[in-house]
């Protein structure tokens, strides 16, 4: 790296929306060690899951951070969560989203949060499409990240006296 990218500082937030009780301490752990300082995350009941906490964090960082935040708690597995790193100087924004069902999704983000989708990757959408492959609107809706949106809106508005959808059996 050169030290534009290393001087360049990147801020977000990391949202926990779903992990048991028994995986709290190694999700802090996680999170710092990829900061470099101690995490503690404020834990509260997840009610759209028995047992579940759920908690935020804003993080500030180097510009990348975001990355390793995402992939370190991937690398736990048995949680749902969403990590964001807001555009900063010279840098685009980034969105992770992490579900045990659908596995991990990753986008850029403009200055407004809207997805921006490469251009290589809506011309392999339509090819696909053509060719007789996946639906035009099922793959613009993945490269989106609706169906993490739709598994994780549950889990969003848990919190706020939402109608909640309890989750019984989760795969």
């Amino acid at each position: 790296m050169n030290a534009r990218h290393t001087s360049s500082q990147a801020q977000g937030m990391i949202l926990i929306h779903s992990a048991s009780a028994a995986l709290c301490p190694h999700i802090e752990w996680a999170l710092g060690s990829a900061l470099g300082k101690r995490v503690e995350l404020d834990w509260i009941p997840q009610p759209a899951e028995a047992g579940a906490r759920r908690a935020e964090y804003s993080w500030d960082g180097a510009v990348g951070t975001g990355a390793v935040l995402a992939s370190a708690l991937t690398k736990i597995g048995h949680l749902r969560f969403e990590v964001t790193e807001e555009p900063s100087s010279g840098a685009d924004g980034q969105r992770y989203c992490f579900t045990p069902a659908l596995g991990a999704f990753t986008a850029v983000t403009g200055i407004h949060g809207d997805i921006l989708v490469p251009e290589d990757r809506l011309r392999h959408a339509a090819a696909t499409d053509a060719l007789g492959g996946e639906p035009l609107h099922l793959a613009l809706e993945r490269l989106l990240g609706v169906p993490w949106d739709e598994e994780l809106d549950v889990f969003r508005h848990a919190a706020e006296d939402a109608p909640v959808r309890w989750l019984h059996q989760v795969v």
